[in-house]
């Protein structure tokens, strides 16, 4: 069974940077794709960054320009880099993995920014 932990939520003010982590159980390129989601109160759950095992990244539009993914296999972590972060921002964020049709999730962690 495939975990996945995520660390580095906070709160921050508006304008503000912080790096979430998430840590899989296994090699990180066994997975098609790894990224991050997030879903604040109210709202669907929405792509925020994804990373497949080519490389090629994808980000949602409200991030792009601001977010940065990246990932590192000896440490099987993917990591989020979030600048310029704007109370719109805040939700729970949410570490994935995909092979095939299987989507692992992890616990979520939960950014605030404050305006």
């Amino acid at each position: 069974q495939v975990q996945l932990a995520e660390f580095g939520g906070g709160s921050v003010h508006a304008g503000g940077s912080l790096e979430l982590s998430c840590v899989a159980s296994e090699n990180i390129f066994n997975f098609n794709a790894m990224g991050w989601y997030r879903q604040a109160p109210g709202k669907e759950r929405e792509l925020v960054a994804r990373i497949n095992v080519g490389g090629k990244t994808t980000y949602g539009d409200s991030v792009k320009g601001r977010f940065a993914i990246s990932r590192d296999g000896a440490k099987n972590t993917v990591s989020l880099q979030m600048n310029s972060l704007k109370p719109e921002d805040t939700a729970v964020y949410v570490c994935n993995a995909n092979i095939l049709r299987n989507n692992y999730w992890g616990q979520g962690t939960q950014v605030t920014v404050s305006s």
